[in-house]
């Protein structure tokens, strides 16, 4: 039976790792032990099948999740997993029934102990149209978290998806089947480029489980976006909008484009063959709309690192772990989200900072509010545990225990209301307006966590057990009663549904007492009667109901003279008896304690409904306090690192005094040392800032804050500086940083190229691009070149505001920059020109100023740098000289340059004295 379960299963998915359930174990067969045994590096055996011997190999239940981390995470396979479940034949005999519960891919873990807490793990889905891409750029997508059921949709286009996706940053992507084999397709070629499992699927052009979602066909090139199903602005949800209260419901109705309605018909397609009997049913997708979201290119995300360090791949000394004061995980979560796609909306922006300059004002507050959210539960992935058919009594009583802090969190800013209302005379309403609107958002669920607490007892710590009955009859020496155990899942629970939850529950446990005193009182007659003070009243699956001697020599004396006793087993020293009033009575007991187990699974199950029906408002709920959390932790960023509050404006302007680099900042002030702050200001007549200097003079370091202000103030935090005006960023382009791609066969220069190429398509008016270096990849005269015309066409076609740092200082003059000359009397009116310089010693030593200054440096000093980096004595006296003779000549004719070779050549000493 067990050979032919694995057969089918193996021939069911064949895409995937088979583990089947042994008992108590794990287990894998033929080829696939082989793999597991080497990817797991655990023991390779054999057993026997059909007349011969085959691979297995096999693993403890315990051991799962950290298997699964190597298998799934580690290694990107897909893992089904199969459950053994009993059943009885007609004749009473066990046997087992083996079926895949699950299949369990990147992108769909739900609850495993390896799930990262702070990071999202979503899975995306691209609908790709049908014919030429060029006539239909437009893509949908639809991405879902399986641990927390935060679903959302957008529309897309093969220019911005490599930027939707670094964006998500999802761990497994879907497409359509069909694109399996178009390997040259443009969207293929993006997908396939991140570090995400890519996947196929067959769609089913049904969305079940979505309400008010008709499916639709492949999108194609003749489909018209004024169809009825086409997206209507007025209906979107913004799902990270501080200031818009939701309903209750699943979701809001609205229509979706058919881009979006396929990709969604390829996501839950897709994790119907895969959740299998953990499929949720799914609300709608949050639509996520365009023009309210800053738009980050996936180049910029990287080079600013803002999730993440470029050089060492982890969190630290990225933008995330500088600013990261938050709480709890969803909140971090969120805290990730909003950094990643900042708001272009005025009003949620003013909503978000306001609330951190009352949280700021208010230390005491605060930080009464942060011992609140320390001690709250992830309500989000217990509430889809529930949802997903996972949950379990623990899930409820941290589910209960979350609530209770909501609750407490709401007590606690009534409190602070009435106390400000009483102390201070210059009360304003008007201070409390962002807070109010943010709680009054919560609804209030104390009748559920209510229910529940008086439900649901203290769980006993849960045991992985290998026998599967509904219900074992044990003794409970502290109670003295006996206990019945159900399971939910694989895992093993005593009781805790309270006997006062409902009448049925409280008349059985009663009767259960009143038959545990029978059995007590038969024991105690028993021992007195037979004089046998060993004997005791038992029960076990191989003998039923029994007396038992601990002492049998000493006592069974007149016991093996009563008919009524018969003995069924004995050992050296104790024997079993059966005894038919204890048969019955304890058969009533077995009966009785089952009744409970069934009973109390039956009020868990019609808590977990309850639980499920609140599924939409406990969401709404942990939503709120994930706003909360993040903007406490903005207002403790403020307090930590001397933030000020920017102001937001609709026009272009971008006005920071004494900006600071957050991450630099915070490295150097671990070091000891102080940054030096900078004042950058884009007008409208001055736009476009040409800024040279010296390496390592902090030009880089300038641009990238100049970027990470603008990014901090439209998630709505206080930004490092001493005061910041800012008009709206609706994208954000940088061009800083470059190295080989060899995977792609894209030299370093060949990858600035074309990040240039797609910010001089792609930048708006409103737009902010800093780029650092371009052309330096190639000539000087291609470098100049192609600097000059990136430069022209930022000014003169994108028109957006611009920090554009460079050595090649010939640029300046091309512009039409003079020394002394005020900005906007060149070339261009907009063009600005700043430097950063070096200071020179009188012992011939030198510092970095790293202030920036209006003017043009000429001297790049790439020799100090090699001479910080310690280059030999000679090449640096090498260099030198070749300096000082190029500086001497500005010929470029190869004889003239072929002399000052043959000049500068020869011994060591003949070269110091050059």
């Amino acid at each position: 039976m067990l050979a032919l379960e694995i057969q089918n299963n193996l021939s069911k998915f064949p895409h995937c790792l088979l583990l089947t359930r042994v008992g108590n174990f794990y287990e894998s067969y033929f080829e696939q032990a082989i793999e597991i045994s080497r990817i797991l590096n655990i023991k390779l055996t054999s057993r026997r099948w059909g007349g011969g011997r085959v691979p297995m190999c096999g693993f403890p239940l315990l051991h799962m999740d950290k298997h699964l981390k190597v298998m799934v995470q580690q290694h990107k396979r897909f893992v089904a997993v199969c459950e053994e479940f009993p059943k009885y034949t007609s004749l009473g005999a066990r046997e087992f029934e083996r079926r895949v519960v699950r299949v369990i891919t990147p992108g769909t873990l739900i609850d495993e102990s390896f799930l990262n807490q702070y990071e999202n793990n979503y899975l995306l889905a691209v609908s790709v149209p049908e014919g030429d891409s060029a006539k239909n750029p437009t893509l949908g997508l639809a991405w879902i978290d399986v641990s927390t059921g935060e679903f959302y949709s957008k529309r897309s286009s093969h220019e911005s998806v490599c930027d939707d996706i670094a964006r998500i940053g999802p761990r497994e992507i879907l497409l359509d089947k069909i694109m399996e084999t178009q390997t040259s397709h443009p969207t293929m070629k993006v997908v396939t480029e991140e570090s995400s499992v890519v996947s196929f699927v067959v769609p089913s052009h049904s969305v079940d489980g979505i309400d008010n979602l008709s499916a639709q066909s492949p999108p194609s090139t003749n489909q018209s976006q004024s169809s009825s199903n086409a997206y209507n602005p007025e209906t979107a949800n913004v799902s990270d909008e501080i200031v818009t209260a939701q309903d209750g419901s699943p979701a809001t109705p609205f229509l979706y484009t058919p881009e979006e309605t396929y990709a969604i018909d390829l996501l839950t397609t897709y994790l119907r063959a895969n959740l299998l009997e953990h499929m949720p049913i799914l609300s709608q997708p949050n639509r996520e709309d365009t023009e309210s979201r800053m738009q980050i290119d996936s180049h910029t995300i990287k080079a600013l690192e803002i999730r993440e360090n470029m050089r060492e791949g982890g969190v630290r000394g990225s933008l995330m772990s500088s600013v990261k004061r938050t709480i709890t995980s969803s909140g971090t979560r969120l805290l990730a989200r909003w950094l990643c796609s900042p708001s272009t909306s005025i009003q949620e922006i003013n909503a978000r900072q306001s609330l951190v300059a009352f949280f700021h004002s208010r230390p005491h507050f605060r930080a009464d509010l942060l011992v609140f959210l320390a001690k709250a539960e992830d309500a989000s992935r217990i509430v889809q545990k529930f949802l997903l058919g996972k949950g379990d009594p623990s899930d409820m009583l941290a589910l209960t225990a979350t609530v209770d802090i909501w609750s407490g969190i709401q007590q606690r800013v009534n409190q602070e209301r009435e106390m400000e209302y009483l102390e201070r005379r210059s009360f304003s309403a008007s201070e409390w307006v962002s807070l109010d609107t943010l709680m009054n958002r919560m609804v209030n669920l104390e009748d559920l966590a209510q229910r529940i607490s008086l439900a649901v007892e203290r769980p006993v710590s849960p045991q992985y057990d290998e026998l599967a009955e509904d219900a074992d009859l044990e003794s409970d020496e502290n109670s003295g009663t006996l206990r019945a155990e159900w399971r939910y899942g694989r895992v093993k629970f005593g009781i805790k549904i309270k006997p006062e939850f409902s009448k049925t529950l409280l008349e059985l446990n009663n009767t259960l007492r009143d038959l545990w005193e029978q059995k007590a009182k038969m024991e105690e007659r028993l021992q007195l009667k037979y004089d046998a003070p060993s004997l005791t009243l038992r029960s076990s699956p191989g003998q039923g109901m029994h007396i038992h001697l601990a002492k049998a020599k000493r006592d069974q004396k007149k016991i093996a003279a009563d008919l009524d006793f018969v003995s069924i087993s004995e050992t050296g020293t104790t024997r079993s008896y059966f005894f038919q009033d204890w048969a019955q009575l304890g058969q009533k007991i077995f009966t009785t304690s089952n009744a409970i187990a069934t009973s109390e699974k039956e009020a868990f199950e019609m808590l977990r409904q309850e639980v499920n029906l609140r599924a939409p408002s406990l969401r709404r709920n942990a939503r709120v306090v994930d706003e909360l959390d993040v903007t406490l932790a903005f207002s403790q960023l403020a307090t930590d690192m001397n933030l000020v509050r920017p102001s937001i404006q609709e026009d272009t302007t971008y006005n920071v005094i004494n900006g600071r680099h957050p991450t630099v900042e915070l490295g150097l002030l671990t070091s000891g040392r102080v940054f030096t702050p900078n004042t950058v200001a884009l007008t409208p007549s001055s736009h476009f800032h040409v800024i040279t200097g010296p390496n390592m003079a902090g030009k880089s370091t300038l641009l990238r804050q100049t970027a990470l202000v603008v990014i901090l103030a439209q998630s709505g935090s206080f930004v490092p500086a001493d005061a910041a005006a800012l008009g709206i960023v609706d994208k954000l382009f940088s061009r800083v940083g470059a190295k080989d791609d060899l995977f792609h066969n894209h030299s370093t220069f060949m990858v600035e190229m074309l990040e240039t190429a797609e910010i001089l398509r792609r930048a708006t008016p409103r737009s902010l691009v800093i780029m650092d270096e371009v052309g330096r990849g190639t000539t000087v005269k291609d470098g100049i070149a192609l600097a000059f015309a990136t430069i022209h066409h930022l000014v003169s076609v994108n028109r957006c505001r611009t920090l554009f740092a460079t050595h090649f200082h010939e640029l300046s003059e091309m512009l039409g920059y003079k020394d002394g000359a005020p900005s906007g009397q060149g070339v261009f009116e907009n063009v600005a020109f700043y430097c950063t310089t070096v200071d020179e010693m009188e012992s011939g030593t030198f510092s970095y100023s790293y202030r920036l200054r209006p003017g043009v440096n000429r001297d790049s000093h790439g020799l100090k740098v090699a001479q910080l980096a310690g280059m030999p004595p000679l090449a640096m006296a090498v260099a030198k000289n070749v300096l000082t003779a190029l500086k001497s000549d500005t010929t470029d004719d190869a004889k003239e340059l072929a002399s000052i070779g043959r000049r500068l050549t020869g011994s060591p000493s003949e070269i110091y004295l050059t």
